[in-house]
């Protein structure tokens, strides 16, 4: 964890600085209103002390108007501010939400296998909110109320240094008090946007799931566990409620012992005509000026430091390192011709390998079909071709170049990938369509549909390609919804095709059309399949046999069929001859 001072450095370096015409002119104007604030107070004298007495009308007039100028003038100053610092602030949180979620999305997939995607929209969406304490209203108004507290110090000073002295006693003991609960504090402000994250992330999955839950009757499992979240947070705000309500009392407290204490004397020095009346209402208005303040930086403390532990969360996210920092990889810009395994092993925990000494070569045009049981390590392999993971021990070579050095935004722009749950977006079925190449015209549109035999159920839809599918693709069947990655996987027409169970979800009839659909997605382009269904991958130019990680045996249908040896074993089983 950050100190708060490296992390006061680290917020005026990054968010501040950058902003330093807009911070100043905010400090410019809250300065103005401030100093406006202090008219009627430095005219409370003049009005008991000389005015009254001498029955001046005409001053009182001029006295009037001066103070209802002043009046105007923070009004209008307040409104500038607002407009102007509160305005950017927001601006700021924006601009900070889009490089968060762009650092996010450049992330590797392991990051995503470790991290809730609820908690990460709360710290998309939540945690950057706190930049507004620091270049909006709160950063200037603790300035300000500096800036207030500081001039009413001096005026005092000079009205009476026996009765400033006196008010000060209690507002030190004050500053010790706030300073330790700040401290004390700030960890617990940190923890509670851990803890947020972590409540969101599961009521998010808990709503995502909400068939299975209901499916198998587990509501009071999700309430409970919900619960316990949601009670874990409370104890964290009850912690700082009671933190930031000693602060708030001992501020009241010692700010009336304070105005009390003054009041006493003050009323000693006009009785011995030490003090005047209109002396001492001034005092007594301009005390309260260098009181109202601490009231404010109570809160605007709060706020900022809120807004450190929150930026500290964000700073974190923004440390991770990127998988697409292409600096020093090679372009790679001309046609993916072939993409080899060398040697290659994969481990999730160290020492437990799950690929083992992988040599597997698919070139363009080349159908490769990984088959395996459970847990055999053919996902791994896909994922190692996808680039998701990078091998533990050996090399993928593309082009015979290693993937590794070369530009992996130019890489995946040649990769299309129809996984087993293939995701759809909430939205149309032509948005979900569009998302790989928003560009696409309606020919190309069409071609996709009808190869992918998607337009014999959107054709019975009375929105057809415009009819909203849901979240996930909920309102179309299984076989629907693979139809339609497929048909995305064909319009952004891919140089290398990863097809992980793609027809897992189909009927027999459906299974059928999609046949013909692979047959020309897969046409002139380098494939990787990962199939069950050993009838789908009969004609595959060369069938892989994993086993615990390792290749068991190799070839086509045919020459394994007559080897009789483990892909035998598989389909006979699976086809029940």
């Amino acid at each position: 964890m950050s100190s708060p001072q490296s992390s006061l450095k680290k917020a005026f370096k990054t968010i501040v600085l950058p902003r330093i015409r807009i911070v100043i002119t905010g400090l410019l104007l809250i300065i103005v209103s401030k100093s406006a604030s202090f008219v009627a107070p430095m005219a409370m004298r003049t009005f008991i002390d000389d005015l009254i007495p001498n029955e001046d009308l005409l001053g009182i007039k001029n006295l009037v108007a001066l103070v209802l100028v002043a009046l105007v003038i923070q009004a209008v100053t307040s409104f500038m501010l607002i407009k102007l610092v509160s305005v950017q602030a927001q601006y700021l949180i924006t601009e900070l939400r889009a490089e968060v979620q762009r650092k996010v999305l450049s992330l590797p997939v392991r990051f995503f296998d470790n991290t809730q995607s609820g908690a990460l929209v709360s710290r998309v969406m939540k945690d950057v909110e706190g930049v507004k304490s620091l270049v909006g209203t709160g950063l200037v108004q603790l300035i300000g109320g500096l800036f207030t507290a500081v001039v009413a110090f001096v005026l005092l000073i000079r009205i009476s240094p026996t009765l400033t002295l006196f008010s000060l006693a209690p507002l030190a003991l004050f500053a010790v008090v706030a300073i330790k609960a700040f401290s004390v504090v700030r960890p617990v402000f940190r923890e509670r946007g851990k803890i947020e994250a972590e409540v969101k992330g599961r009521l998010t999955e808990t709503l995502s799931g909400i068939r299975i839950v209901k499916g198998f009757h587990a509501e009071k499992s999700e309430e409970a566990s919900f619960s316990k979240g949601i009670h874990r947070l409370f104890d964290n705000v009850k912690k700082s409620m009671i933190y930031m309500a000693l602060v708030s009392s001992s501020s009241i407290l010692l700010a009336g012992i304070a105005t009390t204490v003054i009041t006493g004397i003050g009323g000693y020095y006009i009785i011995n005509d030490q003090l005047t009346l209109g002396a001492f209402l001034q005092f007594t208005f301009l005390l309260g000026l260098l009181i109202s303040p601490i009231f404010q930086l109570t809160s605007v403390g709060t706020e900022i430091t809120d807004a450190l532990a929150g930026l500290d969360r964000t700073e974190e996210l923004l440390s991770e390192v990127s998988e697409y920092d292409d600096s020093g990889k090679t372009p790679f810009t001309e046609p993916l011709r072939s993409l080899r395994f060398d040697k290659v092993s994969y481990a999730y925990e160290k020492e437990n390998l799950v690929l083992k000494n992988i040599d597997l070569e698919v070139k363009r045009g080349e159908v490769v079909a990984l088959v395996g049981t459970s847990g055999a390590g053919k996902s791994t392999l896909a994922s190692l071709a996808a680039s998701y993971l990078t091998p533990t021990q050996g090399t993928v070579w593309v082009n015979d170049q290693p993937l590794g050095e070369l530009s992996l935004s130019d890489y995946r722009s040649k990769l299309g990938v129809v996984l087993q749950d293939d995701f759809l977006f909430d939205g149309t079925l032509k948005e979900n369509l569009l998302f790989v190449k928003p560009e696409a015209s309606d020919q190309e549109l069409e071609k996709a549909l009808s190869a992918a035999h998607v337009k014999e159920f959107t054709d019975q839809f009375e929105r057809g390609i415009d009819t909203i599918i849901g979240e996930r693709g909920v309102k179309l069947s299984g076989g629907q919804r693979q139809r339609l990655a497929i048909a995305r996987a064909l319009l952004a027409d891919p140089e290398l095709l990863i097809l992980d169970e793609a027809t897992s979800s189909l009927d027999t009839e459906s299974e059928s059309l999609i046949q013909q659909s692979l047959a020309e997605l897969t046409r002139g382009r380098a494939t990787l399949v990962i199939a069950h269904r050993l009838s789908t991958i009969r004609n595959a130019n060369l069938i892989v046999v994993l086993e615990k990680g390792q290749i068991v045996e190799r070839g086509s249908h045919e020459e394994l069929f007559q080897k009789q040896g483990r892909y035998y074993d598989l389909y006979t089983r699976q086809a029940k001859i």
